[in-house]
């Protein structure tokens, strides 16, 4: 009853422009809620980490693995396999004989196994903004997992993660094909047959 006295209220011409805002909201509802741009409800309770797939123990070694787990509390809610799928697509998990894994840097100016940016070219230095000595060994080293695990933990939250993972993924490497890739991986590394090689 009250829409009616409102639609007689607003005229032909207010109801077809309330209409079409109508249609307009819930479109722009809709296009954010398939980007991951809205919040999830307070109530919402974090998901419990899941356990590593069989692929993720014969593939990741066990040093990389706890040390992901344990980044990834860094940044509530983000998987410990998204962490994995970037160490195994950057470097094979600190295993790749690649310039910039150990030593140096790659073309692009990114080093260690996580692949930062160092700020030496166009992959730009978000080492100076993310990078701490995080295992407390005495020293930050792009090239010693302990701190970069964790940094690009820290990395992917600051860039919206998990709520926006396709953000922060694309923020970490600006390639989309890079985001599928390590949503792949990271799905095979907690899914329970441990999914194909």
């Amino acid at each position: 009853m009250i829409a009616l006295h409102l639609l007689r209220a607003l005229g032909l011409r207010g109801s077809l422009v309330l209409a079409c805002l109508l249609v307009l909201a819930v479109t722009a509802y809709g296009i954010a809620d398939d980007l991951d741009l809205l919040e999830p409800p307070a109530a919402a309770k974090p998901t419990r980490a899941a356990p590593p797939s069989p692929a993720a123990t014969r593939d990741v070694p066990a040093g990389y693995l706890a040390l992901y787990q344990r980044a990834a509390r860094r940044c509530p809610g983000l998987p410990w396999a998204v962490l994995a799928a970037i160490g195994k697509v950057e470097s094979d998990h600190g295993r790749a004989r690649l310039p910039g894994v150990r030593s140096g840097w790659n073309p692009a100016g990114a080093a260690g196994p996580m692949q930062f940016g160092i700020g030496v070219g166009r992959a730009g230095n978000a080492w100076a903004r993310y990078g701490r000595d995080v295992d407390h060994d005495g020293r930050t080293s792009v090239y010693d997992p302990g701190d970069a695990i964790p940094a690009a933990a820290d990395y992917l939250c600051a860039h919206g993660a998990p709520r926006r993972l396709d953000r922060a993924l694309f923020a970490y490497n600006h390639s989309r094909s890079y985001v599928t890739r390590v949503k792949q991986l990271a799905r095979r590394y907690t899914a329970r047959g441990g999914g194909r090689r």
